[in-house]
């Protein structure tokens, strides 16, 4: 058969010469292997040939058919439980790699396990947690399409990835806390050249919706475009090494907050495990209404992570923890508090955030409601050199400015509705307006401080110049 007008269109915008009726020896189809894409057959063994053939020739280009939808995902039993079978792993490729998704669906197949359970009867167990027996522990795939080590470029485009979490068979938790068994939307793992990830939309995973696992080695970088990951069982998207990755208009929402809930149970989890993470760019995403925090970066040894006009927003945890040397904020807004922005002495490696606006306004939450913690929306304790450059905090629920310590507060606006005591404490430079009941004992006023209509003198606020 030949390929659709769509599949032409987008081969030629892969860079390969497709014929009217033939598709080129170097583009493979899963039908080319048995696949039906009827929704209803499952494919798994026609994407494991399609992905033998890909791993024997060290790349090529799949097409997959336009709007079709192919039931993936199997399971067999052992020694060590319920073990998923590979779908579409490709690895150590010497190529490029295309995938063309046409519009179409990977689903999960329904009934798959997830959990532990009896090796008997099958039914669910639970055991107190944390768990790490061997043997009754079922996990749905590894990834749906998985690229490990591999030395060509990626490119991975137009693909719908469903992991069909509301018909899998759940059964007990595993690892130190919720399901750390995996069962991933998209894995890259290790590979060297360039990748692409351009509008693919994975959602429902029992576990991640990406994962990205990057070769330190790397000097080529990673653009992701219109990647959407929402309710997943445990991160939108997990970062775990590498570096140089661009992130533009993708969104990371509602992840645990059904069926399966795993910690950390973030919109985006930047967590160095194998090796550094550094230089990431988030431009015009979002993060909104996630089990926990929309984006989180705590652990291992991660740096310079820069977001530029993105929307945060805490429904039941914080909107942002950013808790890592050289995090960036511009023109962002959080809708919910932020917690932990790193504090250092040296300015360079403190947290900083321009022109961004903070308030606890639930017309801009989903849920209507908005998580402020125990009540300040940017809550810091200790803040060294944690910079608000020209920001807006409009808190007109409960929630109260800053609590902070040594903060830098540069032109800023300041308003709150709460009667109650706010304390954003810190170093005052440029002209800034306040609009609450504040406690500053120990901040500097080098600039200029209107307070509730006062100008406050130049000066230590009842102690000493710093």
């Amino acid at each position: 058969m030949g390929l659709s007008r769509r599949e032409l269109i987008a081969c030629g915008a892969a860079g390969m010469l497709c014929g009217q009726r033939a598709a080129p020896a170097s583009i493979l189809r899963p039908e080319d292997f048995g696949a039906s894409g009827d929704g209803t057959t499952n494919d798994t063994s026609a994407f494991q040939r399609l992905a033998g053939e890909l791993n024997r020739r060290g790349g090529g280009t799949v097409v997959l058919g336009m709007g079709r939808t192919y039931v993936v995902g199997a399971q067999s039993f052992g020694p060590r439980g319920w073990e998923a079978q590979p779908i579409l792993e490709l690895e150590r490729l010497t190529g490029p790699l295309t995938i063309i998704g046409s519009g179409a669906r990977l689903l999960a197949q329904p009934g798959l396990r997830f959990g532990t359970f009896d090796r008997q009867s099958g039914k669910p167990v639970h055991h107190p947690l944390p768990y790490f027996g061997q043997g009754d522990a079922a996990s749905a795939y590894l990834g749906m399409i998985v690229v490990r080590d591999c030395r060509g470029s990626v490119h991975i485009r137009d693909l719908e990835l469903d992991g069909n979490m509301g018909q899998l068979r759940i059964g007990g938790g595993f690892g130190d806390t919720g399901w750390q068994i995996p069962a991933t939307g998209l894995l890259l793992i290790g590979n060297r050249a360039d990748e692409i990830v351009d509008h693919v939309h994975t959602h429902d995973h029992a576990q991640d919706g990406a994962m990205f696992i990057g070769a330190p080695e790397r000097q080529a970088r990673g653009t992701v475009r219109g990647l959407v990951s929402r309710s997943n069982g445990r991160q939108g998207l997990s970062v775990t090494s590498g570096r140089g990755y661009d992130l533009k208009d993708c969104e990371f929402s509602h992840n645990a907050r059904s069926l399966v809930k795993s910690a950390p149970a973030a919109g985006v989890d930047v967590e160095a495990e194998t090796a550094p993470i550094d230089d990431i760019n988030f431009n015009r995403c979002r993060f909104i209404d996630n089990g926990g925090c929309g984006f989180v970066a705590d652990s291992g040894d991660s740096r310079n992570i820069r977001f530029t006009d993105c929307l945060f927003v805490g429904t039941k945890n914080w909107s942002a923890w950013p808790n890592k040397p050289g995090c960036r904020f511009a023109g962002c807004t959080f809708v919910g508090s932020v917690v932990h922005a790193f504090p250092d002495r040296d300015p360079r490696r403190a947290a900083q955030f321009t022109r961004c606006t903070f308030t606890d306004d639930p017309k801009l939450s989903p849920t209507r409601k908005v998580y402020t913690g125990s009540g300040p929306i940017v809550n810091l304790a200790l803040s060294e050199n944690v910079l608000f450059d020209h920001c807006t905090f409009r808190l007109v629920g409960a929630g109260l400015l800053p609590w902070s310590w040594k903060a830098t507060y540069r032109g800023c606006t300041m308003s709150q509705r709460s009667a109650k005591v706010a304390t954003p404490k810190g170093r005052y430079l440029g002209r800034t307006t306040i609009s609450a009941p504040v406690d500053l004992y120990g901040s500097m006023i080098e600039g200029t401080v209107i307070l509730n209509g006062r100008r406050i003198p130049t000066r230590g606020v009842g102690v000493p110049a710093w």
